[in-house]
């Protein structure tokens, strides 16, 4: 068995916790809530329009698709993911599945989003490979990612720390690079190679509003899949040191005296089927 499907077993073991999936929800997705606009505007979403919401988690993408007037299926692996998708959005359909492998016929939808999902995925290219075929021609594909090339957020601030004071015996499988798709030519070739077209790329300035800078260490913590495998297993005074690190490293870029203003930049990728 490959080292991508050792990260897949983590990943799904991960979100289908409750109390991940609902921390995410609760905090580290405020972020994430910031570039559903975006989203919807990138693929065009109006009253008519058949969309599906892949990695669909708590269903914010899905809500806003549906504000916009869209006839919404979002799909998702996880059972805790969904309970709260379809309380949040009781008007839209929820399946459970794999992104990889769709259980929709080819050319069933107008529009595709991936809301933060594709990091997620052992496999993008079949993920994009799927949400293509699924897609009518001339369709509109749109993901988003966190943008890892900012030193002025707070994924490089954690994972930082984590590197400068943590047990180096914690690792995590491997998998595919959290902001891989977030450059820009590793994002055209992975849509060209699936069919789409017309990649565009925008960059979202999302930001987390906190009175303590050390709720960033809490976010990872207890609202990531990756950043929780990293951090659960660190001894105390790791833990300690890490924490510290992250809060020092705050006020050093966003001021000593909060509230603070956290960014956590995101970019937007779409494409046309």
């Amino acid at each position: 068995m490959s080292d991508f499907d050792a990260f897949h077993r983590l990943e799904e073991a991960g979100w289908s916790d409750p109390a991940t999936a609902a921390d995410y929800a609760a905090h580290f997705a405020t972020a994430a809530t910031q570039c559903v606009p975006g989203m919807v505007d990138a693929v065009r979403a109006r009253p008519g329009i058949r969309a599906l919401d892949l990695c669909c988690g708590h269903g914010n993408v899905a809500r806003g698709l549906m504000r916009a007037g869209a006839d919404v299926t979002g799909l998702d692996f996880s059972d805790a993911m969904l309970d709260m998708a379809r309380a949040a959005v009781p008007e839209a359909r929820f399946v459970q599945g794999d992104a990889m492998a769709l259980p929709f016929e080819a050319d069933s939808f107008d529009a595709v989003t991936i809301g933060f999902g594709v990091p997620h995925i052992p496999y993008p290219d079949r993920a994009f490979a799927e949400a293509h075929r699924v897609l009518r021609s001339g369709g509109r594909f749109a993901y988003t990612v966190w943008r890892g090339d900012d030193p002025v957020s707070a994924f490089p601030i954690v994972f930082g720390a984590i590197a400068a004071h943590g047990d180096p015996s914690v690792a995590l499988p491997s998998g595919p690079a959290t902001h891989e798709f977030a450059d820009a030519d590793v994002a055209e070739t992975a849509l060209n190679n699936a069919g789409f077209s017309a990649v565009t790329r925008t960059i979202i300035p999302a930001v987390w509003q906190m009175d303590d800078p050390g709720d960033v260490f809490d976010y990872f913590l207890q609202g990531t899949v990756r950043g929780g495998a990293l951090l659960r297993p660190q001894p105390d005074a790791a833990k300690a040191a890490i924490r510290t690190a992250i809060v020092d490293r705050i006020k050093a870029l966003c001021g000593d005296a909060g509230p603070w203003t956290v960014p956590v930049p995101a970019v937007l990728i779409a494409a046309t089927a």
